[in-house]
């Protein structure tokens, strides 16, 4: 009887053991959502939990080697026993199913060439994968043609690559989101459009011979573009559905030779539903080379304007600042980072732009739903102080005005110009003013992107 009792006893911890095993009993979408969340290192150390996760792994549908898992395997060398090229393709060798996100960080380590690089894209393109990211930080590597037959991708993310699509690629039909990071559009594109029906959102940063990307997107709704001066800009912005638009080229305008002439009123055409846009000082300089005054029709729907690399002592920043402001009846947010030099003071002087400021006439327009703005830093310059005055006079529905005093300006001249800034006259009768710490972490929490 003892010994019977033992083996029933046995028998219903085991039962115990089985039941208590939730994780595995879960559906397989939610098994390979948890393992997609995993580093691939661990996802395949699962194998030895039981006879049931031996195999999971091999048909997860995310494999990811980001950066820290390829820095770690760069270690062991390109083919060591446990290096790089060597555990990916062991990895895709044994896996099984398809594969709907690929993520592959290539780092920066000696390789012959990369033709292991190519045959791991020819398999996945035979897997259908949706979501394609390689981030590359070796020599800049030319996509295979076996790329551009992934005809279900969803999302695609290059950096360092060659972009050189066959002659009779048409597009990706259902692609979303695209991102260009140091991307190099050759010559030879052919001048063909490439057609992206489905796109939403394209991030294109320091790319070159951006002018050979032609790309047909009339459902584009984000469009960021940092440090490509020679990307046709217009054929970007015919999309209806712009809701959001960066642009910034991080250098002056001089530093460039191939600039797409054009102008603000030009620009914002088409931009009918245009919420969010972020521009530095450097493209707002190529935009207002006529001065325009007012647009032929007023961009109704812009709330949130952002300024960036802004000099009030620039008198071109000045005139697209206030054409901006003087044409967006509805904008509720204005933020402006402001960048000043002594060589800009001399250059341009301080004369200029505040006889500018104090003419009469100079915002001939109410900003009648503005409530809230911030400026930083502020050095106090004449022209900084009579924009601000400007503001104050002209917002009646100001709710709260931010300033960030600039950080080498000594407590004594800060002091002052806050007691200076506290004494403007103001539209509105709620407007909160906030002179914050030159040390505050506030702006640099509320990034652009």
């Amino acid at each position: 009887m003892d010994c019977y009792a033992k083996m029933k006893n046995n028998k219903r911890r085991q039962v115990s053991v089985i039941e208590e095993d939730r994780i595995s009993n879960l559906p397989e979408h939610l098994i390979d959502s948890i393992l997609e969340r995993l580093p691939i290192q661990d996802v395949i150390r699962t194998s030895i939990l039981s006879k049931k996760w031996r195999y999971k792994w091999r048909t997860m549908r995310a494999v990811v080697f980001d950066e820290q898992i390829s820095k770690k395997l760069a270690k062991n060398g390109a083919f060591g026993r446990h290096g790089f090229i060597r555990v990916i393709n062991q990895v895709l060798l044994l896996h099984k199913g398809s594969i709907s996100k690929f993520y592959l960080c290539i780092p920066d380590m000696f390789l012959d060439s990369f033709q292991d690089v190519n045959q791991w894209m020819l398999y996945l393109s035979t897997k259908g994968v949706k979501d394609f990211t390689i981030a590359n930080s070796n020599q800049r590597y030319q996509l295979p043609r076996c790329v551009f037959s992934c005809l279900e991708l969803r999302k695609l993310e290059l950096n360092k690559c060659i972009f050189k699509p066959p002659l009779q690629f048409e597009g990706f039909l259902y692609l979303e989101s695209l991102v260009f990071n140091n991307v190099d559009f050759t010559t030879d594109l052919g001048g063909t459009a490439i057609n992206l029906p489905q796109l939403k959102k394209l991030i294109m940063r320091s790319c070159t011979k951006a002018y050979n990307l032609k790309i047909h997107a009339t459902n584009l709704q984000v469009l960021l573009i940092m440090n490509c001066p020679d990307v046709m800009l217009l054929e970007l912005l015919r999309s209806q559905r712009l809701g959001m638009v960066c642009l910034t080229l991080m250098k002056p305008m001089e530093d460039f030779v191939r600039l797409e002439r054009m102008n603000l009123a030009l620009m914002f055409a088409n931009m009918s539903r245009l919420r969010w846009f972020y521009i530095d000082g450097h493209f707002l300089k190529v935009f207002i080379a006529e001065k325009p005054k007012w647009f032929p029709h007023a961009v109704n729907s812009l709330k949130r304007l952002w300024l960036i690399d802004f000099s009030l002592c620039d008198l071109d920043h000045l005139h697209g600042a206030l054409c901006l402001l003087r044409n967006s009846p509805n904008l509720e947010e204005l933020r402006m980072m402001h960048t000043q030099t002594e060589s800009e003071l001399m250059r341009c002087g301080e004369e200029t732009t505040s006889s500018h400021l104090e003419s009469p006439g100079c915002l001939d327009q109410t900003l009648n739903r503005l409530r809230i703005v911030e400026l930083s830093p502020l050095q106090g310059s004449r022209p900084q102080l009579l924009f601000v005055k400007l503001l104050l006079a002209q917002s009646p529905s100001l709710e709260k005005f931010t300033i960030q005093s600039n950080g080498t300006l000594d407590p004594y001249k800060r002091f002052n110009i806050a007691k200076d800034v506290m004494r403007f006259p103001r539209a509105s009768p709620k407007a909160e003013m906030i002179y914050l710490d030159p040390n505050s972490l506030q702006y640099a929490q509320n990034g652009c992107l």
